[in-house]
């Protein structure tokens, strides 16, 4: 496979126009961590990104971090952590998951737009793209967005690089709002809960005035293989409903007690705080419990997407009808699913059931072989499928940039 290793923008436009010519495909990658999601890509050529690796310019005190797409997140973080600050939607590190090493990169998190567990306060990765240099499926460089929060343009291009894996363009930089850390953060614990009582716990949490940032349940399934983070964390098996509080300190500890008095009713609350909370939430972001190397490192992975009020339900029949384990993020709007290995994951069974409560579903960890045969992200409605199609036609009309990932090589 040629690897065409590019050390700027202009070198991004020759490669790709040099493909339109020839109608060769290009796969695009940064560190290639997260290659194994999606339908696998008919290529032999590989745009290499990850030459295109600095931070142009950080304005702590403005809040904006302009970085080139092949960046490493890991460093990045690093350098925004020195500053005590974060991205606020805690980007999804996918490695253990998918049994690679590597965090990935800038133009990764993007283009994958996984949100951890803060998104249901400060929103998902697109929320916090507010500019981006690209490369179209034309060969022409373009800038969309700007530098600052409140910026006017048009419409906002960038925001539909975010999630597009890669489809649309090929992003050379791009510029990212990022957030102080909090001072303090506390996790309430329940256990013992149900998925469905559980799902009434976390919407009543999130329901209060009390600033919940974060709101997961484990049920006992997830400690049967726990191991690393959450190893020892359920002592007896016994499920987790956890809350996340975060801010100034004495403002966390005063909300902690009176959320705790409103959970009441639901048993008893323990109490994890800053770094024990920290770690256990980092593990529910990474989806720990099904890691590659664990004892579902050969199951299926599901991402399950739905409303939150009907997570408890959905998650449990699930897990009740095909053998797997789920766990729930979000409040229950989000639901890793681990389904035992079959040649079509049991697309059919989730898919029916995910169409049933109003979501979606994306088949994250599989096969090749079973990548080819299902569809991996959820197949859209004729309206929007046909809007979807006009969108790419505008960027990329001969579908050179990642052919096939996002859709089968046998669709237009």
């Amino acid at each position: 496979m040629d690897t065409l290793k590019v050390r700027d923008a202009k070198d991004v436009e020759e490669v790709v126009r040099a493909a339109i010519a020839d109608d060769q495909p290009l796969e695009i990658i940064g560190h290639g961590t997260k290659r194994t999601i999606g339908h696998p890509m008919a290529t032999n050529a590989v745009l290499d990104l990850s030459a295109l690796n600095a931070v142009t310019s950080y304005e702590p005190n403005e809040l904006i971090i302009t970085v080139q797409a092949g960046a490493p997140l890991a460093d990045v973080q690093s350098l925004i952590d020195s500053k005590n600050q974060q991205f606020a939607f805690e980007p999804m590190d996918t490695s253990a998951l998918l049994g690679v090493s590597g965090s990935g990169t800038i133009g990764g998190m993007i283009g994958a737009g996984l949100a951890g567990p803060r998104r249901i306060k400060a929103g998902g990765a697109r929320d916090h793209l507010l500019g981006a240099h690209a490369v179209s499926g034309f060969g022409d460089s373009f800038k969309t967005g700007g530098k600052v929060v409140k910026n006017v343009t048009g419409y906002d291009l960038c925001k539909l690089l975010a999630g597009s894996w890669g489809t649309l363009a090929v992003m050379t930089e791009v510029t990212l709002k990022v957030m102080p850390k909090p001072e303090s953060e506390r996790t309430l614990v329940l256990s013992g809960l149900d998925d469905a009582t559980a799902n009434r716990a976390m919407t009543s949490a999130l329901g209060s005035p009390y600033d919940v940032s974060g709101a997961a349940h484990l049920p006992n399934s997830a400690f049967r293989p726990a191991t690393g983070e959450l190893a020892g964390f359920s002592t007896q098996g016994r499920a987790v409903t956890l809350l996340r509080l975060e801010g100034i300190a004495a403002s966390v500890a005063d909300r902690a007690n009176s959320l705790g008095k409103t959970l009441a009713p639901f048993g008893s609350v323990d109490m994890l705080e800053d770094a024990a909370s920290a770690t256990v939430w980092d593990a529910i972001r990474d989806v720990e419990p099904f890691a590659a190397g664990g004892a579902l490192g050969a199951w299926p992975v599901w991402r399950i997407v739905c409303p939150p009020a009907a997570g408890g339900a959905l998650g449990q029949a699930l897990a009740r009808d095909s053998g797997g384990d789920v766990i729930y993020d979000w409040g229950g709007g989000l639901i890793w699913a681990a389904l035992p290995p079959k040649p079509d994951a049991l697309a059919a069974l989730v898919r029916q059931r995910v169409e049933a409560a109003g979501g979606h579903a994306s088949l994250i960890r599989a096969s090749e072989q079973t990548r080819q045969n299902v569809d991996v992200f959820h197949p859209q409605a004729d309206g929007l499928a046909a809007l979807s199609q006009r969108v790419r036609n505008s960027f990329d009309p001969k579908i050179i940039l990642n052919r096939g990932r996002m859709l089968p090589m046998s669709a237009p």
